[in-house]
């Protein structure tokens, strides 16, 4: 496909260096000349300064020969007016953009997304997607993340391995034998800061992060299998009263029965607007590095301590102050710059959470072709966890995964069929509408789509 990105950002930087590896033509708009140098320097797609909401930017950016325009700048207008341009000037079919303002998303005003206004055919939201991480974070205790598939029936797990993991060190074609009702596929591990592929005689080490496939209804029973009995948080202390934070509140005080909210927020005026909109949710106004906010917060019984603030060393400070308090809570950080992952394990943090990837990882699934539904990028896009559907002219129909013409690196973690989750093994044997989560590598999601296409 010929493609558009309006914004070389940290958005749209990621998603033209996948869009490009996946054998995309790209060209990237930005009025920053050393962001569009970084990336023509970086990577094999075009890059031209200039303000994409311009014209004759666009058909220089050859907008008459483009399938999709992806607007991620850093302006909600911006984004705007390039989708009606792409629409109303170059009739390009598919139009995503980023949205930010409150105003644009909900409400009355919300309506104004349509073929007779203003035509965009994916709004993303990366404040409210970021909440949706956070809190499918805190659905599931132990686990550093928790991504559904298939209207939720799936569930994508990564797990980080402790010395204390019942499975350590077992062979993963014993786990059935060990453990009857292990109804999961392990798929993958970060081992060391490289990714593998697993195999039946591989084992789980200290220090692995590990990514498995589980049917929904089995979630605390896996869960409790690698030694992860924690329950929910109902003591939730949220650093930073963001859109982020704001999102993340409301989604605990309508999901969370009896959960105990409390917000930080530095900012008064802001901090006075979200007290009006939320319920139950305690918002104080003050610096979250401050001794005395954090006692008025009673950040030593709080059990989940989420900095959600747009400092990066403010967010990582507040969750070692977190941890001084002797009593043990999970912290979770968000972070922008990718660097600071190397410091989570010196500084006791249980998770940080690059937000840039989760907004990648939603423009992504409305990229590929053929029956491919929800998409999650693993490690800066180089593998993605992907849904599709198995049709009647697919190469699979009929055919063990052993005897599939599934390339070397992509693994089957589930299928869903009939409403019913399975979790195959190499003997299972692929039907017509079974809807599958796999993982691949990037180099390989061209055949991935070309075996699940509609053609």
């Amino acid at each position: 496909m010929n493609i558009i990105i309006c914004g070389a950002g940290k958005v749209g930087f990621s998603i033209s260096k996948q869009l490009s590896s996946q054998g995309h033509s790209v060209t990237v708009i930005d009025q920053s000349t050393e962001d569009v140098k970084r990336i023509n320097d970086t990577q094999d797609v075009k890059a031209i300064v200039g303000r994409a909401s311009l014209p004759s930017v666009l058909e220089s950016a050859g907008a008459e020969n483009t399938d999709m325009i992806i607007a991620v700048t850093r302006n909600d207008e911006t984004n705007m007016i390039v989708c009606q341009l792409a629409s109303s000037l170059f009739n390009i079919s598919k139009k995503i953009a980023r949205i930010r303002t409150k105003d644009f998303l909900e409400g009355k005003w919300s309506k104004i997304y349509n073929k007779s206004n203003i035509p965009i055919d994916v709004i993303i939201s990366p404040e409210k997607e970021v909440a949706k991480s956070l809190f499918r974070r805190l659905e599931a205790p132990g686990a550093l993340d928790n991504v559904p598939f298939v209207n939720n029936k799936v569930k994508m797990l990564e797990i980080a391995i402790e010395k204390s993991c019942p499975i350590i060190n077992t062979p993963l074609k014993k786990l059935t034998e060990k453990y009857p009702n292990f109804k999961a596929n392990i798929v993958g591990l970060v081992r060391k800061e490289k990714f593998q592929f697993l195999k039946k005689e591989d084992m789980l080490l200290e220090g692995d992060n590990v990514y498995l496939v589980v049917s929904s209804d089995q979630l605390n029973e896996i869960l409790k299998a690698f030694g992860h009995e924690e329950k929910i948080s109902k003591k939730i202390l949220i650093i930073g009263g963001g859109n982020i934070g704001f999102h993340l509140a409301k989604m605990l005080e309508e999901n969370f029965e009896g959960s105990r909210v409390k917000i930080i927020e530095k900012d008064k005026t802001r901090a006075e607007e979200i007290a009006t909109e939320l319920s139950s949710a305690i918002v104080i106004n003050g610096d979250a590095l401050d001794e005395e906010i954090l006692k008025e917060a009673n950040l030593e019984e709080s059990e989940t301590v989420l900095a959600l603030t747009n400092d990066d060393e403010n967010n990582i400070m507040a969750c070692v102050l977190a941890e001084k308090t002797g009593k043990t809570k999970r912290t979770i950080a968000i972070v922008n710059k990718s660097n600071y992952s190397l410091l989570q394990s010196s500084l006791n943090i249980d998770d940080l959470v690059d937000p840039r990837m989760t907004t990648v990882s939603r423009i992504m699934e409305h990229v590929h072709k053929g029956t491919i539904g929800t998409v999650y990028s693993l490690l800066d896009g180089e593998y993605e966890f992907i849904e599709a559907k198995v049709l009647e002219k697919s190469e699979l129909l009929n055919k063990k995964i052993k005897e599939s013409n599934l390339p070397e690196t992509v693994r089957v973690g589930a299928v869903v069929r009939n409403k019913q989750v399975i979790i195959p093994r190499s003997d299972f044997i692929f039907e017509k509408d079974d809807l599958v989560v796999l993982l691949a590598s990037r180099e390989k999601l061209k055949e991935i789509e070309d075996i699940f296409s509609i053609v």
